[in-house]
């Protein structure tokens, strides 16, 4: 294990204060190791992968002894050392060829993991087509029911999100959209009933589960005559057809740590950060503007400001605010001189 590192001076603690949890996460670092043994295929898939995660990927170039399943205590170790929340282990045995981890950290420690079979790769050098440029956020699209619905598929897109996700943004700009990456599952297996493929029972075999389709378009926005452009997709690479195997699940008190939200400052809810207050709200400028809310007033009640030139001329009738004749009680307030003038 590390030891704890103390600042000693304002540099490195920036550093370290960079590392503390934050109510909204910078992007996540992935990890890409290579194991004792690997193919062509995990190699070349590993470092396509890698293109598209760039630039918050790091990549070891030797090999490691490592099983992921068994022992996760190296994880730990780079995890630490890196700051880093994401792994992708590349290992082909004979038992399980071509195999691709992804591992999901929290606070230094294993949260959760999936093992993938690499059944078919095709390289980006393969589609004589533009390429997206690095660094750019990706849209992901999972065009499947069972990401909702299937515990194991709903673990796989939780780890594919936070794999391929960058940095939020809080708005979007169109030409910065340059990429989709498409995941979706195919048919069941034809020796299996699709009910009892789907049953979503952790003793599963992995074999009776649809395969995962994973596919990345670029993206070419085209004048459609409305301010909603017309997309055009046209495929770049890489493309996957991966197969579902172990995994690991995420242990319950862990999750829940990792779930939790840290309450929010004063000056935070007050800027807009925290949860929206009753009748608050923030302007464009950053204040804080509230609204008050009053009983009805009754108009009619309402005493004005008695002024003269309001009132009407010797020998015309007083009008009210309606258009009709004053009533008895305005009388009382007329002047002595104006009485008597209409009298005569």
């Amino acid at each position: 294990m590390l030891r704890t590192i103390k600042p000693k001076n304002a540099r490195s603690k920036r550093a370290l204060d960079a590392r503390e949890p934050k109510e909204v996460e910078d992007a996540r670092t992935a990890i890409f190791v290579r194991g004792t043994h690997t193919g062509e295929v995990v190699s070349a898939a590993m470092k396509e992968l890698m293109a598209l995660k760039k630039p918050y990927a790091i990549s070891f170039s030797k090999k490691n002894t490592i099983r992921p399943f068994e022992d996760a205590s190296s994880f730990e170790f780079w995890a630490q050392k890196n700051d880093a929340s994401m792994f992708m282990v590349g290992q082909s045995t004979k038992k399980r060829p071509n195999g691709l981890v992804i591992a999901r950290m929290f606070d230094s420690k294993v949260l959760d993991m999936c093992e993938l079979g690499v059944d078919k790769f095709v390289s980006m050098s393969e589609f004589k087509t533009p390429k997206s440029t690095p660094g750019h956020k990706p849209m992901i699209h999972f065009a499947s029911e069972l990401f909702d619905t299937h515990p194991r598929y709903v673990q796989l897109k939780s780890l594919l999100m936070d794999f391929f996700n960058a940095e939020t943004v809080n708005s979007i700009c169109l030409p910065g959209l340059e990429h989709v990456i498409s995941v979706t599952v195919g048919p069941s297996p034809p020796q299996q009933a699709p009910s009892i493929a789907l049953a979503g029972t952790q003793q599963e075999d992995p074999k009776n589960l649809p395969k995962v389709h994973l596919r990345t378009y670029t993206i070419k926005l085209l004048p459609s005559g409305t301010r909603v452009p017309r997309v055009e997709l046209t495929e770049m690479g890489p493309s996957l057809d991966l197969s579902l195997r172990r995994c690991q699940e995420a242990d319950p008190e862990l999750w829940k740590a990792a779930m939790k939200r840290p309450k929010l400052k004063k000056q935070d809810i007050e800027k807009g950060l925290g949860k929206k207050k009753k009748n608050m709200e923030v302007d464009e400028m950053g204040d804080l503007r509230g609204r008050v809310h009053i009983a009805k007033q009754d108009l009619n009640k309402l005493q004005t400001r008695k002024m003269k030139g309001l009132k009407g001329r010797a020998g015309e009738e007083d009008v009210d605010m309606e258009g009709g004749e004053s009533e008895d009680e305005d009388e009382g307030d007329e002047s002595p001189r104006r009485k008597k003038r209409r009298e005569e």
